[in-house]
């Protein structure tokens, strides 16, 4: 390769991106530039450290993006909309946000003139396939380099060449990776790689910090959180401030398994106060102001959503025709729901709503019939029944015909 091609590489400052930006340089020897974008899992003096780490292994240049507004516009909100965990467990923590900072790189990469574009993703996982297709969608023109996944890196391995190059790595602390996003942090390591170890509480990035019990407020509307213990603001402050509240109690840890893009099971760890408390949050509220089919097919279509994402199917037609629809959905979804926070889980408590259909005056469940009157049941339940009594008629016939 020519010193005079350059290369565009997804930096985030761990092991992974740090080998890559020494590797594409000194064995490649192109002009190296990097870019983290931040989706919200950063502070400035985070982001700093990392262009530190960025200069030491002698980037031309390196950026950060800020994208976390856009990334919650765009993304995030629906995921709460539609209730998204995969698997029922995992919220997407970082399926959403690689997607999302593709995006931004790729812009960014056409901006710069680069000749290639790199990431730093394994050739066993979900996210080589997430930067590979939006980078051959968004900039077909550009090429793209891996040299870890190319390599069949180990840990160890890079440990070792960056050492050969100066750069000293605790192995202690590079043997877990971290991702760390507006919508939680994910944590890969040894034990994720078994199907009966558990992640050790120093894999985690928050100890347990807090232990008396502690009753907050998050506020929505029409779907949105936009209050938190009642004072307004945006909703990436009310997802920022909660997780700074919540992850004191350890809260939102849980371990995924799952069926990888590429066809294998993977198993990953992670801690998602804000994202866990939310979901369950705004589906308690939508129990309460959303009718019965109103909230099927947005179970069936949130969850189509959310395997989208993961799948890094963003750019399919139909996510647009789902998000209309996730939106069109939360007219009514206004409200107040309160949680108990307590060491390493949470309880949700009740909602205020001026739309809870409870409040309608129609009954009270197991108490009292205002509308509707013992006869009106009674006949109801007969009509209720024709079908089965149909099928239970028709199949007595057929018996009595075989036993005759």
């Amino acid at each position: 390769m020519s010193d005079n091609k350059k290369v565009l590489l997804a930096f985030s400052g761990g092991l992974d991106t740090s080998y890559c930006a020494k590797y594409l340089a000194a064995e490649q020897g192109l002009e190296v530039h990097s870019a983290i974008v931040n989706t919200g899992g950063f502070t400035d003096a985070e982001l700093e450290g990392i262009a530190q780490r960025a200069q030491s292994l002698g980037v031309v240049s390196h950026v950060a993006l800020e994208r976390t507004a856009d990334y919650y516009h765009n993304i995030i909100r629906y995921l709460i909309f539609g209730n998204v965990l995969r698997n029922g467990t995992y919220p997407l923590s970082v399926s959403a946000e690689r997607i999302y900072q593709a995006i931004a790189l790729a812009k960014y990469a056409k901006e710069l003139g680069v000749d290639f574009i790199a990431h730093g993703s394994t050739g066993a996982g979900n996210d080589q396939v997430r930067f590979d297709l939006v980078f051959q969608l968004l900039v077909p023109e550009i090429g793209i380099l891996t040299p870890v996944r190319d390599q069949k890196l180990s840990r160890k391995d890079e440990i070792d060449y960056l050492a050969q190059h100066g750069l000293e790595l605790e192995w202690k602390k590079a043997q877990y990776s971290i991702n760390k996003g507006l919508w939680g942090t994910s944590v890969g390591g040894a034990e994720t790689l078994t199907s009966h170890l558990p992640l050790p509480n120093e894999a985690f990035p928050n100890p347990l910090r807090e232990t008396e019990q502690r009753t907050i407020s998050i506020g929505f509307a029409k779907g949105e959180p936009v209050e938190l213990n009642g004072e307004c603001m945006l909703p990436v402050k009310v997802i920022q401030r909660l997780d700074a509240i919540a992850s004191r109690y350890a809260i939102g840890r849980g371990m995924h398994v799952g069926d990888t893009i590429i066809g294998i099971k993977g198993r990953v760890g992670f801690e998602a106060a804000a994202s866990g408390i939310i979901i369950a949050a705004h589906h308690t509220l939508e129990k309460h102001v959303l009718s019965k089919w109103q909230q099927h097919w947005k179970q069936q279509l949130g969850d189509w959503y959310g395997m989208f994402i993961h799948e890094a199917q963003y750019f399919e037609p139909s996510m647009r025709n789902i998000e209309a629809f996730l939106e069109s959905s939360q007219e009514n979804v206004t409200g107040t729901v309160t949680v108990q926070l307590h060491p390493y889980r949470f309880v949700v408590e009740g909602v205020t709503s001026p739309h809870d259909l409870m409040k309608s005056g129609f009954g009270e469940y197991g108490e009292m019939n205002n509308r509707w009157s013992g006869e009106d049941v009674k006949g109801f339940t007969k009509i209720l029944a024709n079908p089965m009594l149909v099928h239970r008629h028709v199949e007595a016939r057929n018996s009595n015909k075989r036993e005759a």
